[in-house]
């Protein structure tokens, strides 16, 4: 059985007509002069709406996510969105893809906000980890170079919050964090789900077989998905178990229409605009100097060369890599259960939202892959 998530970025979708003339970068620099409250209003309940209609169309989970000075994502707190769909929906997960911990100065208070809304969801809360990508370290005016150790100080206090009677303390390189006490603890125990969201660091991967977490792959082709994935493998082995499907997870934009003509005629636009208006950032802003290693960073420039740059990127490359997933209900199920033979994975987050899509095609996509796809995904085994 394949568990199937339906994840949402909330971006601003009212970008200028000469974006790319003028701009050249959707993140840190883009000013907040073309950001309008009342579009912005709209698109925010428009897009819970969409989140809280994929519970009635069966979908397991919704996921939100973290990003800061961008129209990219309108999520500078998950725990936020989190909260809204907390009493908006009864039963369905929420995985919050998750809370950048590397970025705060206090992770305490990263433990305390999933922890309530563990308890007020009893116990449906995923949580996720990631260190932000590398623009956030501008935005913040943190030191790339050490993003790596901060997450995993951080990831260590907020375990010892959960999973702690307190008051207790811990001393790090970048954290000192005394009283820490967790009010309140979370439902689940020893604490909700971890999720590690990356886009193929060998780092992440490593650090999430040690742990046992979840890794879920972001925004690659399935070769990309695929090394990683056996690498996840081989670090688990190496650590004395053998990995479960369960344990890895492909996140991919998906869009479903009545034919695959239709399906490739208005996922298109919408495609196109997330990669050449809303993806778009300089290299740097990227991968600043330090922020991950040097093998990775080949790794990931030879697997999403183009990426940020306006033009490089074709829809059809896209969709024949493997970044998006387009088609009628019978082709998207056949394509996934290839996939699900080559790659093994036991969760699917699928981006039912991306770009510039209008509501009703949202709306008409979630409800097709509800109806007719997720059905055969819930008999793979």
């Amino acid at each position: 059985m394949v568990e199937v998530f339906a994840f949402h970025l909330m971006p601003y979708m009212n970008m200028p007509d000469d974006f790319n003339e003028k701009f050249n970068s959707a993140w840190v620099n883009f000013s907040n002069s073309h950001f309008d409250p009342e579009v912005a209003n709209k698109l925010y309940n428009l897009y819970l709406d969409e989140l809280e209609f994929c519970e009635t169309m069966g979908f397991d989970g919704i996921g939100v996510n973290e990003h800061h000075q961008t129209a990219y994502g309108l999520m500078p707190s998950p725990n936020v969105m989190a909260g809204t769909l907390a009493r908006r929906t009864k039963n369905i997960k929420i995985a919050i893809l998750g809370n950048a911990i590397s970025l705060h100065e206090h992770p305490q208070r990263v433990a305390e906000e999933v922890a309530m809304l563990d308890v007020i969801t009893k116990g449906r809360i995923v949580s996720g980890f990631v260190r932000g990508i590398g623009a956030e370290s501008y935005s913040f005016r943190l030191d790339p170079t050490k993003s790596k150790e901060r997450f995993f100080e951080a990831h260590d206090i907020i375990i010892q919050a959960w999973t702690q009677d307190g008051p207790t303390s811990y001393h790090g390189k970048h954290y000192d964090a005394f009283n820490i006490n967790c009010w309140p603890r979370p439902y689940q125990k020893p604490h909700p789900p971890i999720w590690c969201p990356s886009q193929g660091s060998k780092d992440t991967i490593r650090f999430a077989a040690e742990k046992k977490y979840k890794y879920l792959q972001t925004f690659s082709s399935i070769k990309s998905v695929e090394r990683s994935f056996n690498y996840y493998r081989e670090c688990a082995e190496e650590f004395g178990y053998t990995a479960s499907p369960e344990q890895l997870g492909w996140s991919l934009l998906t869009y479903c229409a009545e034919t695959d003509e239709r399906a490739y005629e208005e996922a298109e636009e919408h495609a196109m605009y997330f990669f050449d208006k809303l993806m778009v950032m300089p290299r740097d802003f990227f991968f600043p100097p330090g922020y991950i290693s040097e093998e990775s960073l080949q790794n990931i420039l030879k697997s999403k060369a183009g990426l940020g740059t306006p033009g490089a990127l074709k829809f059809k490359d896209l969709v024949e890599s493997g970044y998006i997933l387009v088609g009628s209900p019978e082709t998207i199920r056949q394509k996934l259960t290839e996939y699900h033979k080559t790659l093994g994975f036991g969760v699917l987050n699928m981006n039912v939202h991306f770009g510039n899509m209008p509501h009703h095609r949202t709306i008409k996509n979630i409800e097709l892959l509800g109806k007719e796809v997720l059905p055969a995904l819930k008999q793979l085994s």
